[in-house]
């Protein structure tokens, strides 16, 4: 299967402070917040969703089509990210910008506070989905995920036009987009993506109901944190699907984009939804037992031990299924 990731690719600069966030913000003092948190760990990796996307893709021998926006320092990234499975030939590089940043102090309760630097990131707009699904002799689906606005609705409506089965992923994104953005974004998408709280975000924005939403999308997945996912579809009970236990929680960013790597991949290899969603859950499991988005790896039997270890022997036939279809 032929499959794109459009998406944000920036660098990341991970830190960790020592203590809770909330100890630190008076009530009575909200209006006027002037915090400074001094930190005892910097990290510097590669991130963004789309790249972070891509990355577990890759590893699970996808080869998926990345399709976003850089900087001329994206050398050595593009090259990582090669080396990982990635198709990166049609990622626009600028001519005037850095590749955008992520900035993400983390507290000891896992709370994070962030910012995002767009730079190249709004160049996206620019980049044509359809030459990517031309050079690729078409594409079996796309993943939109967080990016320019209004690059998601441009590679939301080449989907619509050339007929490619898509997933929906605003994520980050549905802070800034507007509600009739968001409904133009999950309008027929064969999957949609989110969070607990960006679940109710959606909702709040786009004034719809959860039958509303589920009208307009085949699949609604929304991730749990330690939870696991829950999995919705129009008039069927919704399904519950735990998580992989982590061995430790190292650091939470990114988990959420391997789970939609894992998804997506078995989705594509034709394994059903709660399959898929254990697949996902083994991804992010490995992401949150390393510092970084894009620095875990595993073997086939490592995966498959995982799985087995957390959903019992029913599990089993899912690893085969993972990767024989890496090669269809």
């Amino acid at each position: 299967m032929r499959i794109a990731v459009t998406g944000s690719i920036a660098t990341d600069h991970l830190m960790t402070f020592p203590g809770r966030f909330t100890d630190q913000i008076l009530p009575d003092q909200l209006a006027h917040i002037s915090l400074s948190f001094l930190v005892d760990t910097l990290d510097i990796r590669n991130g963004g969703v789309g790249a972070n996307i891509a990355y577990g893709l890759g590893l699970l021998g996808r080869r998926p089509a990345l399709v976003g926006a850089v900087g001329r320092d994206f050398t050595e990234y593009g090259s990582l990210l090669r080396g990982a499975g990635v198709d990166t030939d049609s990622v626009h590089v600028s001519g005037t910008h850095h590749t955008a940043r992520f900035m993400c102090t983390t507290d000891e309760d896992g709370n994070q506070l962030a910012s995002f630097y767009t730079g190249a990131m709004a160049e996206a707009r620019s980049i044509d989905l359809g030459a990517t699904a031309s050079r690729l002799g078409g594409l079996d689906l796309v993943l939109v995920g967080a990016d320019d606005p209004e690059g998601m609705l441009r590679h939301t409506q080449v989907c619509r036009d050339l007929g490619i089965r898509r997933a929906a992923d605003p994520s980050q994104q549905l802070a800034r987009l507007d509600g009739d953005s968001i409904r133009d974004l999950v309008d027929g998408a064969d999957h949609l993506f989110t969070n607990e709280y960006e679940r109710a975000l959606l909702l709040s924005k786009t004034g719809w109901s959860e039958t509303d939403v589920l009208a307009r999308v085949g699949t609604w997945i929304t991730t749990l944190g330690p939870k696991g996912c829950r999995i919705d579809r129009a008039g069927q009970a919704v399904i519950e699907s735990a998580a992989v236990p982590a061995l430790a929680a190292v650091d939470p960013t990114g988990v959420g984009d391997a789970f939609r790597a894992g998804y997506v991949a078995a989705t594509a290899s034709g394994l059903e939804s709660v399959q898929a969603a254990r697949a996902g859950a083994v991804m992010a499991t490995f992401a949150l037992e390393s510092v970084g988005t894009q620095t875990y790896v595993f073997t086939p039997e490592r995966l498959h031990e995982r799985l087995v270890a957390a959903y019992g022997p029913e599990a089993a036939g899912i690893t085969p299924v993972l990767f024989d279809g890496a090669h269809r």
